[in-house]
């Protein structure tokens, strides 16, 4: 089956993205919020991008104005009745998820299949909640989505390969590269990273080197375009310690459990860049190591 029209929960920093590629590749898009200022406030950041896109001359502006004309926002599930493909991108609560394609089970036809973007539960549960559990995958896209190419397909125990073909296929049309993974907490990238972010946060706990030292040393020496504690503020450390709970709490292997530094830093309301602070200091032009008093 050809994907063409697709729907997205969630109009986040994930949800924007994902809206804005299946736009720019020509399909009709529809995106559901709770709150038209999350709409607003995910239109703007869409708009944001395709503008400079269209100053640096990689777009035209009538490029700009077919995609935004190919985007709708609603509050309504029912909006989403028709749609080919519908992937949540929301918050890492497995009821919010749950009680959303529940509802959509009942509303969408039986060809329409069901996507989750999460980057650690596992799919299974979200099927499990339908009565569709062979047209339901994951689809784990990366931030930020218009700029990373890699979408890891997950098949769960009851995915059918139609399902997973169809998937395959839709990543190839919004220009990604596609993986396919086996449905299991953190898939392949996030089982990998996961372990690593929290490994190296156990070693700056331990006062091994300095943030910057660590940063430098994985660029430089591991040939990485970020260090790793500029990455984990880049992604939230909030997020990494919902992340590593959740991996913990499936395999009960302590290398996935949130080390007490970051589960202080946290507490204190050092989220990375969103909030300011956290391993670094965004206060200023230039980011600067927090003094975090170890």
């Amino acid at each position: 089956m050809a994907i063409k029209k697709v729907g997205v929960l969630g109009c986040g920093l994930m949800g924007s993205g994902i809206v804005q590629i299946c736009a720019q590749a020509g399909l009709e898009t529809v995106v559901r919020e709770v709150d038209q200022k999350f709409i607003d406030n995910g239109l703007g950041m869409i708009n944001k991008n395709l503008s400079r896109a269209v100053k640096k001359e990689k777009i035209s502006q009538s490029d700009m104005d077919g995609i935004l004309g190919r985007i709708k926002g609603t509050l309504e599930l029912e909006d989403l009745k028709d749609c080919d493909l519908i992937m949540e991108a929301v918050v890492e609560n497995l009821k919010i998820k749950n009680d959303m394609f529940s509802t959509l089970d009942k509303i969408c036809g039986e060809k329409t299949i069901f996507a989750s973007n999460t980057s650690s539960l596992t799919i299974i549960e979200m099927a499990a909640s339908t009565n569709r559990p062979d047209r339901f995958c994951g689809l784990h896209f990366f931030n930020p989505v218009p700029v990373m190419k890699l979408v890891e397909v997950v098949k769960t125990i009851a995915t059918s390969q139609e399902t997973i073909d169809t998937s395959m296929e839709f990543c190839k049309t919004i220009g990604k590269t596609a993986i396919l993974a086996k449905d299991t907490a953190g898939f392949i990238v996030n089982r990998l990273a996961v372990a690593f972010l929290l490994n190296t946060v156990r070693l700056y706990e331990q006062g091994l080197a300095s943030a910057q030292d660590i940063d430098d040393g994985v660029k430089l020496g591991l040939n990485h375009p970020m260090g790793p504690l500029s990455l984990l503020d880049f992604l939230g450390l909030d997020t990494l310690v919902d992340v590593g709970n959740i991996m913990f709490e499936e395999f009960k292997e302590a290398m996935y459990a949130p080390p007490p530094l970051l589960k202080k830093m946290v507490l204190a309301g050092y989220y990375g860049r969103k909030s300011g602070k956290g391993f670094y200091d965004y206060s200023g032009e230039v980011p600067v190591p927090t003094d975090l008093k170890l």
